[in-house]
């Protein structure tokens, strides 16, 4: 596989940031089409909007791999990267090699404006993740999957590409905890291969009273 690095900003990137209330209409939207272009439109005036609201989830994703880690040196991949907030707070916390992966140019267009990656990479939304199986030991996926964001299979297409020992770290918030699916599929896990090995409910946008629970799983 070939990595791009995304150097060139999309032209709507590149307009400065106009704050248009677009975390009030993130939990509605019901197709990947209109996910896309809501991230797309919103990429500029996202960091500012979900800082103003406390977005506490990179910190905690952050911590709690790092607190399951002892090599910070080995390459991790930081799937659904977005403007690259997660891959800010696994650098800020001492992981060393960061991959970003992302199916929105523009959201990738500001995260190479904080030098956290290595590489960044512009995925495909109808396409299985484009890494091989066990290349990376761990695996992030910060408030990417479930009510507002990608769907469940999404995260099945992660599971696939660990190996043994490889360990996937993702969060649910309260939208997505109310879906009895996405837990269930996470015992689904517990008893087809893989460990749980992290599981604690906190903040997550504390502005609009949203929680969510962050899991670390591993295969085995």
């Amino acid at each position: 596989m070939t990595k791009r690095d995304w150097t060139q900003p999309n032209s709507c990137a590149t307009l400065p940031p106009m704050s248009k209330g677009f975390l009030k209409n993130t939990y509605g939207l019901d197709s990947v089409e209109k996910t896309m272009e809501h991230y797309s439109q919103w990429s500029a005036s996202y960091d500012a909007e979900v800082s103003e609201n406390g977005y506490a989830l990179p910190g905690r994703i952050a911590n709690a791999v790092a607190g399951v880690t002892e090599d910070k040196g080995a390459p991790v991949l930081d799937f659904g990267c977005g403007t690259g907030l997660s891959g800010t707070a696994l650098k800020l916390i001492g992981f060393e090699v960061i991959d970003g992966m992302d199916v929105s140019a523009d959201m990738l267009a500001q995260a190479r404006l904080k030098n956290a990656y290595r590489t960044l990479t512009h995925a495909d939304a109808t396409q299985p993740p484009p890494f091989h199986i066990g290349e990376y030991g761990l695996v992030t996926a910060c408030g990417v999957i479930g009510s507002g964001a990608a769907p469940i299979k999404v995260l099945d297409d992660l599971t696939t590409k660990l190996a043994s020992g490889n360990r996937l770290a993702f969060s649910f918030n309260d939208n997505t905890l109310a879906d009895p699916a996405y837990p269930a599929r996470v015992q689904h896990y517990r008893q087809n291969g893989f460990a749980l090995i992290f599981e604690e409910y906190g903040e997550h946008l504390p502005g609009i009273d949203l929680k969510s629970t962050v899991y670390i799983i591993e295969k085995t």
